[in-house]
């Protein structure tokens, strides 16, 4: 059965329980009787986002270091060499926290409001793919919720606040007591532009991507077409959200004084750039790989995580 333009990937074949001669790898119904129909979307997003922050956070760190200073890759790659393995890992603890939320979110609340939405809408004429695009919608501006972990994640891993910051819990503490709770949420406006409009894209065309995929007739080939498709995705978007994220670093990056708007910050960093499309993409590519990488791993994970469950 063909799955709407809005739907999930998953094909009936792939939303089977996964079984070796005939019985379930797992005890039936041991998981499934502690984790409602729901509440599994909140689970296998968070479980799958964890393990790819653990996979690709090194890529992240020298991508993140393109986007805030304008240097090359092997420019990067020696400043993490210069700072020690010790802290190569040093600012791990917010995007783990936060991917794992957020990607809990963005799965279980597409799931809960497309839900809620379609019965809402039933008999109303409103197309599914309006009501889905919406649910996408909401799911990515409610996932900005937790912007203060791409905020404290941003001061750590820029090399020129290692000497004011200690760690995770003290980047909050510090920021809440000397600027106050509004400083958490600095660089909020490009995140949300692009956690809605991404999203909806997202789900939009995960399936029918996987639909021109050659159809899968084994697990290790069902894991496969699962990252093939995130990965494409991911990729494709993080290029053409790339410039709203150069401006979320810059913004972040910056501790206290005047509140700078999105427009005001893209012009900063247009002009430092020298009006340059290439060195405004600077670090594109490896993001193009990180996101390959990343959105493979949490697509793949997350499909063959729900069937486990």
């Amino acid at each position: 059965m063909a799955v709407s333009t809005m739907d999930s990937a998953r094909t009936p074949s792939s939303q089977a329980p996964l079984t070796q001669d005939g019985s379930g790898l797992l005890p039936a119904g041991i998981l499934s009787a502690r984790l409602g129909p729901q509440e599994k979307h909140y689970v296998c997003g968070s479980l799958a986002a964890f393990t790819n922050i653990l996979v690709t956070f090194p890529i992240q760190k020298v991508l993140f270091r393109q986007q805030l200073h304008g240097v090359l890759a092997a420019e990067a790659v020696q400043q993490l060499r210069r700072d020690g393995l010790r802290i190569l890992y040093r600012g791990i603890l917010p995007p783990l926290l936060q991917k794992s939320t957020t990607v809990a979110i963005m799965f279980g609340l597409y799931e809960d409001f497309s839900r809620v939405l379609l019965d809402v809408a039933d008999g109303s004429g409103v197309p599914e793919i309006v009501t889905r695009s919406f649910a996408a919608a909401l799911a990515g501006t409610t996932e900005a919720i937790l912007a203060p972990f791409e905020r404290v994640q941003t001061l750590l891993q820029d090399h020129r606040h290692h000497g004011r910051f200690n760690n995770t819990a003290h980047t909050f503490k510090t920021l809440l007591k000397e600027y106050g709770l509004r400083e958490y949420y600095r660089g909020l406006v490009p995140i949300l532009l692009r956690n809605g409009p991404s999203n909806v894209l997202f789900f939009g065309l995960r399936g029918p991507i996987k639909e021109q995929l050659p159809q899968a007739t084994s697990e290790p080939g069902h894991l496969v077409s699962d990252f093939v498709c995130g990965g494409l995705l991911g990729a494709g978007l993080g290029i053409m959200f790339y410039p709203l994220n150069v401006v979320k670093s810059r913004a972040q990056a910056q501790v206290g004084g005047e509140f700078q708007s999105c427009r005001t910050v893209f012009m900063t960093v247009w002009k430092e750039r020298g009006g340059s499309l290439t060195m405004l993409f600077r670090g594109a590519h490896l993001n193009y790989a990180r996101s390959l990488v990343s959105w493979g791993i949490i697509n793949a994970t997350y499909e063959f995580l729900l069937k486990l469950l």
